[in-house]
């Protein structure tokens, strides 16, 4: 490492002293905040070196709305020179400042039912979800739809597509874990009910819509171990009789030989018991 190496390594770790012109000239810094009101400027609260003679002297902020503000005036001066310059002024966030949220991509920031009658809503060319429509889809129902009928669509749907809305509808209100499946019974499952329309494609072993009109998920896709009362084979139940309540049931039918040496007499008489013989 040659010596202007290190004097520059040097140089550029070494924390920045604090001038002390800079840092007296408090009323130079506030006069330059002319934006706003002099009111709107509250109390000097401390000043901190940026480099060499840069300073940077903050204030509190009293705007409206703007709770935990700070102005920020940075000051400056030439060397050997005690005349002090602003160079810029700006509001900043303190620690405990109101902010808004971050800003968001609009395709970030909208929600499934944003869309309203007349919005048009923009696919990106570079979709993930969405493949060209001459690339073969992996999936064999799109391809024979496509060739059958000539849609001739631009795009379908990729396979990272197919596994993005798979998930998606499989953790959502139309899969297993939707609180009226869990509420179901066990056996009423959307695979096993009468009213179960299954998908084409790929989709058609997990998937299907539902086509009966008293369950609150009809005309949507509904995953196949999804569940509610409405299952066309619903039966109500019969409670289970307890065990200690079931009626006491005699077998007659086979008499087994018991062998005694004598007969029970009476209980209250202690008489003894007379000799007894099974017929």
């Amino acid at each position: 490492m040659g010596k202007n190496e290190r004097v520059t390594r040097t140089a550029a770790t070494r924390a920045a002293r604090l001038d002390q012109v800079c840092a007296a000239a408090v009323e130079v810094a506030r006069a330059a905040i002319t934006e706003v009101d002099p009111t709107d400027v509250g109390e000097h609260l401390r000043a901190v070196a940026e480099a060499d003679r840069v300073v940077t002297h903050f204030f509190e902020c009293h705007l409206d709305g703007y709770r935990g503000w700070r102005w920020a005036v940075t000051v400056t001066r030439v060397p050997r020179s005690r005349h002090v310059t602003v160079c810029e002024t700006v509001l900043l966030p303190g620690p405990d400042a109101l902010l808004a949220p971050g800003w968001l991509p609009w395709q970030e920031r909208l929600q499934p039912g944003d869309l309203g009658p007349g919005d048009l809503l923009l696919t990106p060319p570079d979709d993930e979800r969405l493949a060209p429509g001459y690339l073969l889809s992996d999936d064999p129902a799109v391809e024979e739809t496509a060739w059958e009928l000539g849609l001739g669509r631009p795009r379908v749907l990729s396979r990272e597509g197919r596994a993005e809305t798979a998930q998606r509808w499989y953790d959502g209100d139309h899969g297993p874990g939707a609180p009226i499946s869990v509420a179901a019974p066990a056996s009423a499952r959307c695979g096993t009910c009468g009213f179960y329309l299954p998908l084409a494609g790929a989709l058609r072993q997990s998937f299907g819509v539902c086509g009966n009109f008293y369950a609150p998920d009809d005309g949507r896709a509904v995953s196949v171990d999804h569940g509610c009362g409405a299952h066309s084979e619903a039966l109500t139940e019969t409670p289970e009789t307890p065990v200690d309540e079931l009626p006491t049931i005699y077998d007659d039918n086979a008499v087994e030989p018991v062998s005694v040496d004598r007969a029970p007499g009476p209980v209250e008489s202690g008489e003894p018991a007379e000799p007894y013989e099974h017929p």
